[in-house]
């Protein structure tokens, strides 16, 4: 599900009041045409994330601002780091920079939508889209910031309504034959389509087992949906459940150890048609499971490692090895 925000009225005064420009001053947006400052930060740019654009601004105009090193090409990670933990009034508090309306329509993108993993089934849930967010808070130099969408979802949403719009993803889905086997791993709010899958399989009488792995941080707090997944467990719908909250011990654990953990029973799985799933993040997470199952592959399958790495990739060219990561 696509979802379009609206920024934060309290970033956008911010914004206002760090540049010291009025609310109404006109501005013209790409498509909009010629609309109120205010409205702009408020609905059409992303008021939130710095580009390269307005920090080559700003360091053009102020050379010895702080973050000017890491500019360089061969700084990276470091730079890439400094997007993540800033925004873009965190940069104008820390550098006293001054842009003007002109430069802001020169600088600023538009916002862009949001997509999310459809946490229901439209045959459980009917005319009803459900998502699982986590809603990001946090503070800098004792600022409050968040999470353009997830934010925006928790506060504002209901007042002030969501554009929304389906985004199809073709091959993501449940088996398309009812007998089939799913195997879906899904830590944290990569739970969400598997959440989906499991009331479709449950509302259209699928037969095929189901493998759910999840994970998070503690059990105590962070066991998404547990009601419904102890319910599918003790109703067989749910066939195995591998659980893996990193936090709760000493050693972290997390869903691709358990996957190491219960390969034999995985690989027999595999071997016998099921397809797996993997949602989450792409950046660690889904590397790691792609690992692990390129292991698996090898050590129960017998096969040297160029044969589990072609047997993978058959497995992705029949479309019984799908992801949905970002």
């Amino acid at each position: 599900l696509g979802v379009w925000p609206v920024n934060c009225p309290a970033l956008a005064a911010e914004i206002l009041d760090l540049l010291d420009l009025p609310a109404e001053t006109p501005v013209t947006v790409k498509e909009h045409g010629e609309v109120p400052l205010h409205e702009a930060l408020l609905r059409h740019w992303d008021i939130a994330k710095p580009t390269r654009n307005i920090l080559e601004l700003i360091a053009d105009r102020l050379p010895e601002a702080a973050f000017v090193p890491l500019l360089d090409p061969e700084r990276k990670p470091d730079y890439d780091r400094f997007l993540r933990e800033h925004q873009i009034a965190d940069i104008l508090h820390a550098t006293g920079a001054r842009l003007t309306p002109g430069d802001l329509m020169q600088v600023m993108r538009p916002i862009q939508p949001r997509f999310y993993s459809i946490a229901s089934s439209p045959h459980a849930q009917i005319d009803e889209v459900q998502l699982t967010v986590s809603v990001l808070r946090y503070a800098n130099q004792g600022r409050r910031r968040g999470g353009v969408c997830s934010t925006f979802m928790a506060d504002r949403a209901e007042e002030l309504g969501a554009g929304l719009f389906l985004q199809p993803a073709a091959h993501f889905r449940p088996p398309t034959d009812p007998s089939r086997a799913a195997i879906m791993v899904g830590p944290g709010t990569g739970i969400a389509p598997f959440r989906g899958f499991l009331h479709d399989r449950a509302a259209t009488g699928a037969v095929g087992s189901n493998w759910l792995f999840f994970g998070e941080q503690h059990e105590a707090t962070d066991f998404y949906y547990r009601e419904e997944i102890d319910a599918w467990r003790r109703s067989g719908h749910l066939d195995r459940l591998s659980l893996a909250f990193s936090r709760d011990q000493a050693d972290k654990i997390y869903v691709q150890d358990r996957m190491i953990a219960e390969g034999a029973e995985l690989w027999r799985w595999i071997e016998g048609g099921a397809n797996f799933y993997v949602c989450g993040d792409a950046g660690r997470m889904a590397k790691d499971v792609d690992l692990a199952l390129r292991r698996i592959v090898a050590i129960h399958g017998g096969m040297k490692s160029d044969a589990a790495e072609d047997y993978v990739a058959q497995m992705r060219q029949d479309r019984r090895y799908l992801r949905d990561v970002y």
